[in-house]
């Protein structure tokens, strides 16, 4: 059966996040009509491995039969209904499950649709917990440059991600800004220490001094789970975190960590604040809750600062946000059968050779004369083009230099999007290593196919 007419209204009707339509429309683009495992198939029967796990979410492959099965239980029951002043079956049993496995000083739970929905929610109950407190001077917080914590204007205004965000600037409240850690320990100590547990001693005497200076009126410090995602993927410094930790502690200061890339797996744990031992006052959860399958948020937070919204109706502490869907049936159902994945099929534990396999492999790509960059966080890499590595000059943003690469991957049958110039690796975390290989050989061979011209 003809489908083309399908790539005709794609173009005329739909209108896609992060996309300049005026090449959409003039180029050939992926229609995907299903997925099976790591792989999607588009509308003609062309199949493509999913190199970025649908944009960072999916984690067990695509038409999982134990995800499928739990949908299909839960909307023979109910598909959804408010959870403003009721609940449901499955949005209880999903947040006892996911406190369960959470750092264990978050104990209640937010629901919401996506990521950017769940840091509005993190900013929203932090700035309204010390209201509530009485501490009205604390309606500041500190975040760190090149952040990506989404598209909502709270989320944009503690973003840092100029390309992004600078556009909007008119419409954002005013936060303070740190340097980017990566992009700060590469200047002070190199690419080669950058990462190391003393860089990180150079970087936070900066943070300390100006949090100390400030800190009465800071209400929260906004980071992400350990490497900066949407700039790059550009990983902390090692004890980074704890060290931030250990700052909000002293200045009793709110720990709000996002992990809606990093959660579920992405990092080589559940959560990336495993790595380094930390428990945040309030963690955002999205992507890969659901396995990559509906659209599903969390905001946790700490007894302490749920406790402080609680009193009489007349008092008005309570908090005032919702959405329609929060807590949807359905979502949570999936959600709660992702996570007996994890553990049935462990998940964790056969990823680990993986991200071995991936680190060693990345070594090669320095043999690329155009690569300027290769940095990886657990199972997300990220390799940057350059036209000049020892000047590290970029190539012409209007030249697509990623996008051409990402062509040359689909002409291999891998579908990836790049940040930039910078080639993202994120595939599901069920990828065999013989996946995993023609994956790291095709984008060797499609960034020579495009830089070495």
């Amino acid at each position: 059966m003809d489908k083309s007419y399908l790539e005709k209204w794609d173009k005329e009707y739909f209108w896609h996040p992060f996309t300049q339509m005026k090449i959409y429309r003039e180029e050939e683009n992926v229609i995907v009509e299903r997925g099976e495992g790591v792989y999607v198939y588009d509308i003609h029967g062309n199949r493509y491995l999913d190199g970025v796990s649908s944009l960072w979410c999916n984690v067990h492959g695509h038409n999982h039969p134990k995800l499928n099965q739990a949908l299909i239980d839960q909307v023979n029951r109910i598909a959804h209904f408010t959870t403003l002043g009721a609940s449901n079956v499955p949005a209880v049993v999903f947040a006892k499950n996911l406190i369960d496995i959470a750092p264990p000083k978050l104990r209640k739970v937010f629901y919401s649709e996506d990521g950017a929905e769940a840091m509005e929610i993190a900013i929203k109950i932090a700035y309204h917990y010390w209201h509530n407190k009485g501490e009205f001077q604390r309606n500041k917080f500190v975040t760190l440059s090149e952040a990506y914590h989404g598209d909502t204007i709270g989320s944009v205004s503690v973003g840092g991600i100029n390309i992004f965000h600078e556009k909007y600037r008119p419409l954002l409240f005013d936060v303070y800004k740190m340097p980017s850690p990566y992009l700060e320990a590469v200047k002070k100590a190199g690419r080669e220490k950058a990462l190391e547990y003393d860089t990180t001693k150079l970087l936070i005497e900066e943070v300390e001094e100006f949090i100390f200076k400030n800190h009465q009126e800071i209400a929260g410090f906004v980071l992400e789970g350990g490497v900066q995602g949407a700039a790059g993927i550009l990983p902390f410094p090692k004890g980074y975190l704890k060290e931030i930790r250990r700052i909000c502690d002293e200045y009793n200061i709110l720990m709000i960590v996002d992990e809606v890339a990093t959660g579920f797996g992405r990092s080589g744990y559940m959560f990336a604040c495993e790595k380094e031992g930390i428990e945040p006052d309030i963690m955002a959860l999205g992507k890969g809750i659901t396995g990559g399958y509906l659209p599903l948020a969390a905001t946790l937070v700490t007894d302490e600062i749920f406790n402080e919204f609680l009193g009489e109706f007349g008092e008005a502490k309570h908090f005032y946000h919702g959405h329609t869907y929060t807590g949807n049936p359905l979502a949570c159902s999936v959600a709660i059968a992702n996570l007996e994945v994890f553990e049935e099929e462990q998940t964790l534990k056969k990823l680990q050779p993986k991200i071995k396999l991936l680190e060693e492999r990345l070594k090669e790509f320095w043999d690329l004369k155009h690569v300027g960059d290769v940095r990886q966080y657990g199972f997300m890499a990220g390799i940057e083009l350059v036209r000049d590595r020892k000047s590290m000059e970029p190539f012409p943003y209007g030249e697509r230099t990623g996008f051409k690469v990402a062509g040359e991957m689909l002409k291999r049958g891998i579908w990836v999007r790049p940040l930039g110039d910078v080639m993202v690796i994120m595939p599901p975390l069920v990828i065999t290593e013989d996946q995993l290989n023609y994956f790291l050989d095709s984008l060797k061979e499609s960034i020579k196919a495009v830089t070495e011209v």
